[in-house]
């Protein structure tokens, strides 16, 4: 059995990385300007995390089969969608998207 100190500086030693590889770029882009080529490039970063988590929540992969659509989370996604469009608000958007599947799983 693993000794509590080691534990312990895993534990910090973990916390550590995470916090300097949060941190380290905030620090070193205040003092550059970088290209607006580069700016424009990360703006659709936010969008392209969320439309991969979308996805990996709507489809379950299947071993040597096609990923099966989990219908509850499509039903869910419709009225999420359109108050994306409608309101461009991601307060909004998660709102909707909890309350539409909480609705489903309730009735359904």
């Amino acid at each position: 059995m693993p000794s509590t100190s080691y534990i312990l500086l895993t534990i910090l030693g973990c916390g550590l990385v995470t916090w300097v590889s949060r941190i380290l770029p905030f620090i070193l882009l205040k003092k550059v300007t970088l290209p607006k080529i580069v700016i424009d490039y990360l703006q659709f970063v936010p969008l392209v995390i969320m439309a991969a988590l979308w996805f990996d929540s709507l489809l379950e992969p299947q071993i040597g089969q096609f990923p099966l659509i989990k219908w509850t989370y499509v039903g869910a996604s419709l009225p999420t969608v359109i108050s994306a469009l409608i309101s461009k608000n991601l307060f909004v958007i998660v709102l909707v998207g909890i309350a539409s599947l909480a609705l489903i799983r309730f009735f359904f």
